[in-house]
């Protein structure tokens, strides 16, 4: 995960970086039209907890003799894109560490961005018999009345915001540090093999 994002708002795809020799990069898998970055998540429709739970798991697999990390399309809950992390064989337990911290974060982000779809999704679209669609009333707001909208719904959920930032900075300090102590472990590594190869 990148630096973290806005209370209201996760960030966007990212864009897909041009590969550079001798080192793996992520791949982007078939394309799918994704939202804009400037924009929220657009609500989710219709989501159980068992759909919240799938939320956090990417359906998207990438070849089998894929050495990378390959990113997919968004998910359609919480309209973030889900990374597939490359498990190499000679995997070192820091390395291990620093992935599954990865991974453990992708998962809590997901999770949090399907959710936060489905509470504004009940607030913005109510059904039922007394809802306004209901009543034949209007149900479309323009700009003004939805920027007040959505300024009173980021007030109801700023201690909800407040704790994903708390956390977000929490996780990405913890991914930094690991990945720092995994550049030094290859660096090392690195090293002996040249000395041994010279020595040879």
């Amino acid at each position: 995960p990148g630096p973290a994002a806005s209370p209201a708002r996760p960030r966007g795809p990212l864009p897909a970086a041009a590969p550079r020799a001798g080192r793996r990069t992520p791949r982007l898998a078939a394309p799918r039209s994704a939202p804009p970055r400037s924009a929220p998540p657009a609500p989710a429709r219709g989501l159980g907890r068992a759909s919240l739970r799938d939320a956090a798991v990417p359906a998207f697999r990438p070849p089998p003799h894929s050495r990378s990390d390959w990113i997919g399309p968004p998910d359609r809950r919480s309209n973030l894109r889900p990374i597939v992390f490359h498990v190499p064989p000679d995997e070192s337990r820091r390395e291990r560490r620093l992935r599954e911290l990865r991974q453990d974060t992708q998962a809590w982000n997901q999770r949090f961005w399907a959710q936060q779809n489905v509470a504004f999704q009940q607030v913005s679209a109510p059904r039922g018999p007394g809802s306004p669609r209901a009543r034949g009333q209007r149900t479309t707001l323009n700009a003004e009345e939805m920027a007040d909208f959505y300024k009173d719904f980021l007030s109801k959920n700023f201690r909800k915001h407040m704790r994903y930032n708390r956390d977000w900075y929490k996780r990405n300090f913890a991914i930094t540090f690991l990945m720092g102590q995994v550049a030094l472990e290859r660096a090392l590594r690195w090293l002996r093999w040249k000395k041994k190869n010279l020595g040879n």
